[in-house]
């Protein structure tokens, strides 16, 4: 079979482009996900209206009680060698990752690809290799004894390390008879980039980049119908990267070019494509899954209605009176009309008070009528999962602290769930920043980490520290919010359930306590409160010296085999730990 022309290869891709468009405009999946942005913004009506309209955008409150709950720290990465021979690397590639977390800037832009995912139903982060170097010509010191023809620029590098960014999920296009990201054949990103930058770009074919042309210019331009057409320099071209799985290839063409601005190439990552998808709630044998505002759209637009119904009806309701106007005159009218208190009303004639003025009845809707906007927000707790103690309000109901429990474990179900998944997202990210690593790196670098006592540690590496073959796990709930007094109860009790095994004389007392000390109340260096030796012991007979906590350390053990020291020193600890 014929080898295809790369016009035929371009021709081929943009139909696959078009085929992908049509797809996502017929499902109308572009709708919405304009529709669950604008939910989240606050832009709940369709039409402008001059009437009042009332606005309670629990799709706001529902989206940032989620997001934080699952993505709010940096994540706690740990890496395992496969190969027990590449148990150092691991230890490196370990401390090199997580440090990159934090300051390659990934936890903004995967906790951005969190909140897509959240809001429309399925994210995107994209992993890459970033080189990027100038050449310096030296200073005039440097070179005042050397003629200029002959000073060589200095080549310096700016940044050789990998990155990963956030998507947007408009610009990501699939193959439409995919169901998963398992069996899709293409993926493709879309690049607006200013047209002077593509034109001056030389990793670009030279002939190509001269003939693109602007696609769109600047939403906020004077005239932009006029600009396009008359200044060709200005504007964005509109760039695809194109990635054919099944071939294993990667291209990149413009929008309204002929020719390739990269010519197919095999694929520059070792792992594939680079792209990383985070799904919601899928749906089976469809591409693209739910999000948490499609499932309560319905819900929160009834809850405007019948916000905006109680207010008109307030509005509605003032009290009017009936009066005679023959037993008034314009003195009494003025009175009866009158803000102040305690005003006299002058009435003319004869007739009884009760014949004269009487107040007119008012309609009033029933009072269950008021009840729907408690109806509805239930019914949008109970779909979304998100529970009135996670939204910080608190129950009118009494309840007990098993029964806040019981409850709180039921609305964490489905966090836990959606914790799983940004979990194994940011280790499949984190996997493909270390393959990148030992694909691209050139050279030494630096790292900073953390040592067990909390003292910063520089790490030189290169490739060769990072080579091997590595799991990536994510250590469950580092990335949630820290609450200090459930970590500090979880210490205490630990410290309990290892009572019996300390008396046993299998645990370490001093690890424990520096355990304790460390992760339950955040000291960062626990070795200052460790004794470096055993306190002696008392002679026989004479009175026995008080332990930690004020507890007697007692002369003897009452089983033989049965460290004396491990028996007190536990006593102590948790007599200490729960003063």
């Amino acid at each position: 079979m014929a080898r295809k022309s790369n016009f035929d290869r371009l021709t081929s891709y943009r139909k696959k482009l078009e085929t992908s468009k049509r797809w996502r405009k017929e499902e109308g999946f572009d709708q919405i996900w304009k529709r669950m942005s604008d939910l989240y913004r606050g832009r709940h009506y369709e039409y402008y209206s001059d009437a009042d309209r009332l606005l309670v955008n629990i799709c706001f409150s529902t989206v940032n009680v989620i997001v934080p709950s699952v993505s709010v720290n940096y994540p706690k990465i740990t890496v395992n060698a496969v190969k027990p021979e590449q148990a150092a690397e691991a230890v490196i590639a370990e401390a090199v990752v997580n440090y990159w977390w934090r300051h390659q800037n990934i936890k903004d832009e995967f906790k951005n690809a969190v909140k897509d995912m959240v809001i429309f139903g399925h994210g995107w982060m994209k992993v890459g290799y970033r080189y990027v170097e100038e050449e310096v010509v030296p200073d005039e010191d440097d070179s005042e004894n050397v003629p200029d023809n002959q000073v060589t620029p200095q080549t310096i590098v700016l940044e050789d390390a990998p990155f990963a960014e956030r998507v947007s999920c408009y610009d990501v296009f699939v193959d439409p008879d995919a169901t998963s990201p398992k069996d899709m054949r293409w993926i493709a990103q879309r690049i607006r980039r200013p047209l002077a930058e593509v034109r001056s770009d030389k990793r670009y074919n030279k002939s190509a980049r001269e003939s693109v042309g602007t696609m769109a210019v600047s939403r906020y331009a004077d005239d932009p119908s006029v600009r396009k057409i008359r200044d060709k320099e200005e504007g964005y071209a509109e760039i695809w990267e194109f990635y054919d799985i099944k071939n294993r290839t990667m291209s990149v063409f413009a929008e309204g070019g002929d020719n390739f601005l990269v010519k197919p190439m095999a694929m520059p990552y070792a792992f594939g494509h680079p792209f990383v998808m985070l799904r919601d709630y899928d749906v089976p044998d469809q591409f693209y899954p739910l999000g948490e505002l499609e499932a309560i759209e319905p819900l929160q637009k009834e809850l405007n209605e019948t916000r905006t119904q109680m207010m008109n009806h307030r509005k509605r309701f003032a009290r009017k009176w009936l009066y005679k106007e023959s037993a008034f005159d314009q003195l009494g009218r003025t009175a009866l009309e009158s803000d102040e208190d305690n005003v006299m009303v002058p009435v003319i004639g004869d007739d009884a008070i009760g014949n004269v003025i009487s107040p007119m009845p008012a309609v009033i809707n029933p009072p269950d009528f008021y009840n729907q906007s408690n109806v509805i927000s239930a019914d949008i707790d109970r779909v979304s999962g998100v529970s009135e103690f996670m939204r910080g309000g608190v129950s009118e109901i009494r309840r007990t602290a098993t029964e806040s429990a019981l409850m709180q474990d039921a609305a964490n179900a489905r966090t836990a769930d959606k914790l799983a998944t940004v979990e194994r997202g940011m280790a499949e990210v984190a996997r493909r920043l270390v393959k990148l690593a030992q694909q691209f790196m050139t050279g030494e670098q630096v790292a900073r980490i953390v040592s067990k006592n909390g003292d910063p540690v520089w790490v030189k590496y290169d490739r060769d520290y990072l080579a091997g073959d590595f799991d990536f796990e994510v250590v469950g709930g580092s990335t949630q919010p820290v609450n200090e007094s459930f970590r500090r109860q979880t210490a205490l009790q630990i410290v309990d359930a290892m009572a019996p095994f300390a008396a046993a004389g299998v645990i370490d007392m001093t690890k424990l306590a520096g355990y304790v000390l460390q992760f339950g109340f955040g000291v960062k260096s626990p070795e200052q409160f460790m004794q470096s030796a055993p306190p002696p012991q008392p002679p026989a007979g004479q009175a026995a010296e008080l332990g930690m906590g004020g507890v007697p350390i007692p002369p003897a053990s009452p089983n033989p085999t049965v460290p004396q020291q491990a028996e007190a020193g536990m006593a102590g600890f948790e007599q200490g730990m729960t003063l």
